[in-house]
Order: C-alpha cells, then structure tokens, then sequence
C-alpha cells in the first residue's frame, strides 16, 4: 500500500510529510518534558509566587456589627412593650424571649452548645467540652467559672448547674446586634486573672433585648474566634480577621461580596447546627450541586456537588477527578491563619510559674501580621509559638476522630500521645486527604496511671494553679473534684491534636497548582499509601516510559527515511 502511495507523489511531497511527521513526534516529546518539568518543579518556588501573589489585609477594631442580608423576620423587637422594661440581668431577657419564642428553649436543651455532651455512637465515647482534655488550657471540667464564659448559658459555676432551667438559657449571645453584649465569668479568679474583665461598661439589658437578630459572623466568632484562650489561637482557620474579611481571605465571607454568615453553611433547624468535630462529614457523595436542596451537613458538596469545576476543558475534567479522592478544601485553602491574626502552633506548660517580685507576667515577642503583639509567655500558661500563612498538615480523613479522654490509659515510653486523632487511609474508599492545624504541647500527666489528667486552673482559692503557680496542688484539687484516681505524681509529655480545616477559603486563583502537590519535595511528600505522579517514581516504569517515547521517535524517523529511500531507489529505476 505504501508503495503504491508513494508511487504517485512527488520527493517534495513525500519530504514535507516527513518532516510533518517529524515535528509531530518532537512536539509531543517536548510537551511530555515540560509537563513532566512543571509537575517536578521545586515546590519552595511555586510557594514563593503563592504567598507574594496574596496581598493580606487586617481591618483595624471595629466597632459595628457585620450586616445580616437574609432576615425575613417579620417582627421589630423594638416596638415589644415586654423588652423596654428595665432588665438587671440576661436571665430577665431570656424569660421575657420565651413569651414568644415558646418552643425555644425546649429546642435549644438538645443543643451541644448547652449540653457540652456528645455521644459518639459508632466508638461509644462520651465527648463534648464537659467531658473531655484538650492541649490548650487542659480541661473545661473543673474551671466552668472561667470557660463558661463560652457556654450559651447564665451561672454555670459547677456541677450543680440546673441545666432543665430555660431561664439559664443564654438567648443574646446568639442574637445580639448591637455589638455590646459580652460575658463575664461567673465566679472570681485570682489576681492574675481579675485583670481582663476590669473597666467594662454595664451591659445595656433593655437596648440589647430590643436589638436582636440572627446571628452574624461575630455572634458565633464571639466563642468560636477566641477558642484555647486567645483570638485565633485553636482553629487557625477560625479568627477575629473573618468579621469582615476580603475575598483574598474567603469567598464566602466576602463582607462585599456574598458575605455569609455562618449558618449559611451550618444551617439551623429548630435550633440544631448542622456540622460538627466530632462527626464530621468527610466525603459527602449526596451533594447535589444546587444550594438549598442538601441543608442538614455542612459541606462543600451541599452546594458545590460533586463536580464542582465545569466540564468545559481536559483540566477541569481532572480536576473533577481529584473529588473522589481530595477534599475540596486541601486545594482552596492554600494557608491558614493568613489574615494577619496568628494562630498558636506549640504550647509548653513546662516553663509556666515563673514571677517576677512574686507576681506573674508576660513576655510579648511576636508581632503578628495586623500589627498586634502577643504574648509568648504568660506565668500562668507557659511559653508560646505563633504561626500566619501556615501550610496546612494533610491526612487521609474519614470522618472519624479519636480521643484520648480521661479515662484512656497510654504508654508514655513512646514519647507522645495525640489528644485527638483523624483515622482513614488510601485503601478506605470513604477516605479523603484532607487539611488539618496539628497543635503541638508539652503538658502534665498522671505519671503513676498513664492517663491525662484534669487541671484546678481557674478560682480564688490556694488551690487553682492560676494564682498558686503550684501543679501538684492543681492536679490533686483537680482530680479529686471531679471524683478522678490520681497518684500523686505527674510529670510532662508531647501531646498533638488535630483540626480539620474549613474556613479561609481562597479565590479559585489563589487554589493549589499541580506542582504543589505533584513534586518530590510537595505538600503530600509525607503521605503514604498511594502513588502519586511526579512524587512518587518506579525505576521499572520510568525506564518502560522513556523507551516508549524513544522508540516512538525512532519508528517515526525509520519510516520516514524508508520511505524517503524507497521513492529514490524507484525513481532511479
């Protein structure tokens, strides 16, 4: 056939195919040794252009509440003769709330935000705040006079709170508008604590009563922002910088753009949130794309569904793909505490105590992004490590957290323990790799039974560690209050915890690059279990993979010049 082709053109033809062919062949060779170079590019570089493309910014202290654009309320709580009486506390509001709002307070009982209980049904932990150790200030338990100021209640001192009164309902810290509304502890501390709620203007009951609303990012922030002590210090996707952020911060809180409030995402239904840590939705496969119809998670897929990017190009389609198996928010939350407030990254109780003249103080040496200094030292706490623009850790993640609670006994000989940990792997269909904030600590132990152990830390007695700087005296207070075995002895150990990553959602172009991933040296370079391109390399195929284009290029030049040659031999002839 071909001989007979080529019978009928001309050298001329017959070359200017070749060399077409040639081109063809080079072309595509080129293009695999670009693509394969941008996919082993150094991923330091791409980071570099990543964080000099991002031009951060911190709104200085405002003073206005964020504007709420989806109320349809109906009523105007300023014309309620029943909210212009003179109120002398917030227990008077909510009994005044529950007139109207009769089935509120039934709701809101059922709520983790009242009961700081949580029963996970498939690992049979009891959890919540009530219950468990943490590697920030250790322990709710025991210390509800100071970490009550974040329960969505009125006088939780002990354990003798009535939790079936719905007049302990705490209804404006939800739905304050005015801005004023904070909350105080309801016991004393010791001097060192005192400090922080000294000068605070009287809440104005009546005008708050009359002012409320649904809840804006600053409500929820309000708790949410300042989990672990500090603004920003827990979460480092969660801080005072998403009251009124820029769509370089996240596209959804975008204050002008679409300015989402919270429960935009984590939808309420009579009073219950949707979203949860400790029963997260890791791989959501019934999203369906259209916002409204999936409300009772909060994930991306709820709105986004699980083809997010347009099938209109070969690198959407691939990107698509990755759904299956990343999770949206590893690609488009690049970094984490980038709005110019610092998380909190390593704590250590080792050193805290100290004093100075006998009293204690602190030690502020980082300035973060917005100009603020913090503390990295407190005698109550110890010293601290901040961190902004942070690389998130990644895992396989299904859903499933794990915590070591008081109850857990460990082997202290392997030199940590993680308060909490995410469970998944490449083999678990469910799994997917997902961003986390690992928090780092060095904290006390019961050193004879191998457990954590509850901490005295908040009160006005010889007891509480924040005033007596003595934690022998404030782990045996603490353990004996809550009826806890304790040996007498403690010591210190290297403790992780893991936060899933949700919030600061970057512009689609501010999203990962392939390289970041797909690199000796990127993000995943730790992870393992799975083969991933430009990473991860087999001698074998690689050598199969350059033998193939090699002989691809040969075959094409060996029938070019055949045919070049046989079209001379026959015009000789």
């Amino acid at each position: 056939m071909t001989f007979m082709v080529s019978k009928y053109m001309s050298i001329k033809h017959q070359q200017a195919l070749m060399r077409k062919s040639f081109n063809l062949a080079s072309g595509l060779m080129l293009f695999c040794i670009i693509f394969t170079t941008q996919i082993l590019a150094n991923p330091a570089q791409t980071k570099q252009k990543l964080d000099a493309d991002m031009n951060f910014r911190q709104d200085n202290a405002v003073e206005h509440p964020t504007k709420r654009t989806d109320s349809n309320s109906t009523a105007d709580h300023s014309k309620f003769e029943d909210l212009k009486v003179p109120f002398s506390n917030g227990s008077e509001v909510t009994k005044a709330c529950l007139k109207c709002h009769t089935e509120a307070g039934h709701q809101f009982m059922k709520n983790i935000h009242w009961t700081w209980t949580y029963k996970n049904k498939k690992t049979g932990q009891l959890l919540g705040k009530k219950h468990l150790i943490n590697n920030f200030c250790t322990n709710a338990r025991g210390n509800e006079g100071m970490c009550a100021q974040c329960h969505a209640g009125y006088g939780w001192k002990d354990k003798n709170f009535d939790f079936s009164n719905q007049n302990n309902i705490d209804c404006v810290v939800c739905h304050d508008r005015t801005g004023s509304y904070y909350k105080t502890p309801p016991t004393k501390g010791n001097k060192s604590c005192s400090i922080m709620f000294e000068n605070k203007q009287a809440i104005q009951w009546s005008e708050v009563a009359q002012s409320v609303g649904l809840p804006a990012r600053e409500n929820c922030g309000g708790c949410h922002f300042y989990g672990g002590g500090g603004d920003g210090v827990k979460h480092g996707d969660l801080d005072s910088s998403l009251i009124h952020p820029d769509k370089k911060l996240d596209v959804h809180m975008n204050e002008a753009g679409a300015n989402f409030a919270c429960t935009q995402c984590h939808i309420t239904k009579k009073h219950i949130w949707a979203g949860s840590r400790y029963n997260v939705i890791a791989k959501d496969t019934e999203g369906t794309g259209k916002p409204g119809q999936r409300r009772d998670v909060a994930s991306c897929e709820s709105c986004h569904g699980t083809k997010p990017h347009p099938n209109d190009s070969l690198a959407n389609i691939k990107l698509n793909n990755h759904v299956d198996r990343v999770a949206c928010q590893t690609c488009h939350i690049p970094t984490i505490a980038r709005g110019g407030v610092a998380t909190k990254t390593n704590w250590d109780w080792r050193t805290a105590g100290k004093t100075r003249n006998g009293e204690g103080y602190k030690e502020k040496n980082y300035t973060q992004g917005n100009g603020e200094h913090r503390a990295t030292y407190k005698s109550i706490k110890g010293d601290f490590i901040y961190g902004e623009n942070l690389v998130p850790h990644y895992g396989w993640f299904n859903g499933q957290m794990i915590y070591t609670t008081i109850d857990t006994q460990f082997d202290p000989t392997n030199g940590f323990i993680n308060i909490n940990s995410y469970t998944g792997s490449a083999n678990d269909v469910n799994s997917r790799i997902w961003p986390f904030k690992q928090m780092h600590t060095v904290q006390p132990y019961d050193k004879g039974n191998n457990t954590l152990v509850y901490m005295h830390l908040w009160g006005n007695d010889e007891n509480a560690y924040w005033g007596n700087y003595d934690f022998g005296k404030a782990i045996k207070a603490g353990m004996e209050k809550n009826n806890r075995p304790y040996s007498g002895e403690y010591s210190f150990i290297d403790t992780y915890s893991y936060w899933p990553t949700t919030h600061m959602v970057a512009p689609k172009e501010d999203a990962l690059t392939c390289a970041e991933c797909h690199s000796k040296e990127g993000r995943l370079k730790d992870l393992q279990g799975f083969y991933l391109p430009g990473r991860d390399s087999y001698n074998w195929l690689d050598i199969t993979g350059l033998l193939a284009i090699a002989g691809t290029l040969l075959g094409v030049l060996m029938h070019g010049l055949i045919r070049l040659f046989s079209n001379k031999v026959r015009n000789q002839s």
